[in-house]
């Protein structure tokens, strides 16, 4: 058995005080929330900082380092890859010494074990901290390096194929965006008929069955959607959500069946997750969903969703949190495209969802694979003697 600590040449955390912040600064600040993945992402609103802060303030990261979040948002985490960026106190790093094979201890660092110990050792009833002390303390057994360069083999494989997914969806998914700027943007006929969204669909809402009666809600019945099931799976076509309802449910509220093709859109907690239903779905009241016409189709009613979203955020009211209500929904100002242009984007963009929903229902299913063998490798109870590596 190891820790972490014998493990690492360095493991510590980022900033506790921030550094001067630079609009246009070429060094990201990097907290929690930018560990994702497997990587450090820029989700449009973090703050920035300059070399000469860096300087001050920047730790020593390598190709060797793994990030992990360890203050309000707990196990995030993301192999550093030479970004220009300084840390915050949500983030630590782990330089993994040399003679140990980084990949194995960045799944170590994803195992149920692990999982499991964090669970155990955070702190805070609001804000959960992982101590750098706990982050240290972890211990693990941890196998010759060949058997550590065997596992981590097998579990890259299947995330380099989950990643080249993810990277031909986006391909895809940035094809059909610029197919819609340029049909119905950049090149719109002033004599298209102006509405509201109304005119491209039928706006629903939701609701929620009594959460006292259990007998509302069960693993497998009819497709119930959150916003927070939107937030969880980052797909573009969502089947399901954390829980599924009853037909008793369905009769006991007024939730609606909605029919495969509906583009969710979640008025509150937050605004603006957008999803395509993948089969029938209902959904609590934090969605104004719209049901396409059949001669609008789903795709222009996804995007134009998309592409009009601060204007609909603009709409929304409420003090304390904003909500997009039903009325406001559906006096969205909406442009009626004449029927060859829309027939001419929905041929483009049909076969382009059915390839991006199947390669997430391929993730899906490589990523349940990946997550339950991850165990099994760490445990020894997987041969990979015969492994190329």
């Amino acid at each position: 058995m190891v820790s972490l600590l014998q493990i690492s040449d360095a493991l510590s955390d980022g900033l506790h005080k921030a550094p001067k912040f630079y609009p246009d600064g070429e060094y990201l600040f990097v907290n929690a929330t930018n560990l994702e993945n497997g990587r450090i992402v820029e989700k449009g609103k973090e703050k920035r900082t300059t070399y000469e802060e860096f300087r001050k303030y920047g730790v020593p990261l390598t190709k060797r380092t793994i990030l992990y979040s360890i203050d309000g948002t707990i196990g995030n985490i993301a192999r550093y890859r030479g970004e220009k960026c300084v840390l915050g106190k949500g983030a630590c790093f782990i330089t993994v010494c040399a003679d140990v094979d980084v990949d194995y201890i960045y799944y170590q660092l994803q195992s149920p074990h692990f999982k499991n110990y964090i669970d155990l050792m955070s702190t805070g009833s609001t804000i959960k901290h992982i101590s750098l002390k706990t982050m240290r303390n972890y211990t693990f057994y941890l196998p010759k390096l060949d058997l550590q360069r065997k596992i981590s083999h097998i579990l890259s494989l299947l995330d380099s194929k989950i990643e080249l997914n993810q990277k031909i969806n986006l391909n895809l998914e940035q094809q059909a965006q610029s197919l819609f700027q340029e049909l119905f943007i950049d090149n719109a006929c002033p004599e298209w008929q102006t509405g509201t969204i109304c005119d491209l669909g039928t706006v629903i809402g939701g609701s929620t069955p009594s959460k006292a009666k259990s007998e509302y809600y069960t693993d497998h019945g009819i497709a119930w959607i959150t916003p927070k099931d939107l937030s969880v799976n980052k797909s573009k076509f969502i089947t399901h959500g954390e829980t599924d309802i009853t037909e008793l449910g369905l009769k006991n509220s007024s939730a609606t069946i909605m029919p495969e093709g509906t583009v969710l859109f979640s008025s509150r907690a937050p605004i603006g997750y957008i999803a395509i239903a993948a089969g029938e779905v209902t959904t609590n009241q934090g969605f104004k969903s719209v049901v396409p016409k059949q001669e609008i189709g789903t795709a222009y009613v996804y995007y134009f969703l998309k592409n009009n979203l601060s204007i609909i955020e603009g709409m929304a009211s409420g003090s304390t949190f904003k909500e997009v209500s039903g009325g406001t929904m559906k006096s969205v100002p909406a442009v009626i495209p004449d029927a060859k242009t829309l027939a001419e984007f929905n041929a483009f963009c049909i076969p382009v969802f059915t390839q991006q929903q199947l390669l997430e229902e391929q993730n899906r299913s490589l990523i349940a694979l990946r997550d339950s063998m991850l165990p099994e490798l760490m445990a020894g109870k997987i041969d990979v003697s015969t492994v190329q590596a």
